[in-house]
């Protein structure tokens, strides 16, 4: 993987801001693809899977494109979909726990504040697990340890936090925005596993 960056920055013709700017374009082009992948919702895990491993690869100077990304999907979609019903059955409990708190619940301040806390934790374990992910890899096992590194990685998982929140404002704002803004989130994942990875 050095080897190959290094012979990318010795390749003439192409500077450094073209090479920001085709990753940045390919963060765009990822993200429409994780959006079209994660449309039936409990999918959405398997298609960050496969978005940040086609990141990677490009990080990577390695060759890839649609047929890789749709054959990284296939294979993390087998029981990455049991990952995306858990989320959306956490995301349920916690939006129970908010009704409650403004019925009046007592304590409910502090359980809806831990529910809400519990919730953007488990988004940001997913996004590591999801940007770790390999063929064959179990889901079981990269989520314990993604959970961990959440935890002992703090720095990376509020910088993952901060990507979430680009894209919940984003899609306030446009949905058109905040399809694109999930390539960036996926890059974002990446870049955090790598950067734990090296130290």
């Amino acid at each position: 993987m050095t080897e190959a960056r290094a012979k990318a920055r010795t390749e003439p013709g192409e500077s450094r801001f073209a090479q920001g700017f085709a990753l940045f374009a390919e963060c765009l082009l990822t993200g429409v693809w994780i959006a079209v992948a994660a449309l039936p919702l409990v999918t959405a895990p398997a298609a960050f899977a496969a978005g940040a491993r086609h990141l990677g690869r490009r990080l990577a100077h390695e060759s890839g494109g649609w047929r890789e990304f749709v054959a990284d999907f296939r294979a993390a979609v087998r029981r990455g979909w049991l990952v995306g019903v858990a989320g959306w059955v956490a995301l349920a409990v916690v939006w129970v726990d908010v009704r409650a708190v403004r019925d009046g619940l007592p304590g409910g301040p502090l359980v809806g504040a831990v529910g809400v806390l519990a919730l953007i934790g488990a988004a940001v374990a997913g996004l590591r697990a999801a940007a770790d992910w390999r063929p064959g890899a179990s889901w079981r096992s990269l989520l314990a340890r993604a959970g961990r590194r959440t935890v002992l990685d703090p720095a990376g998982s509020f910088l993952l936090v901060g990507g979430l929140a680009v894209v919940v404002c984003s899609a306030w704002f446009s949905v058109p925005l905040a399809v694109a803004a999930l390539g960036a989130v996926a890059a974002a994942a990446v870049a955090v596993e790598e950067r734990h990875r090296r130290r």
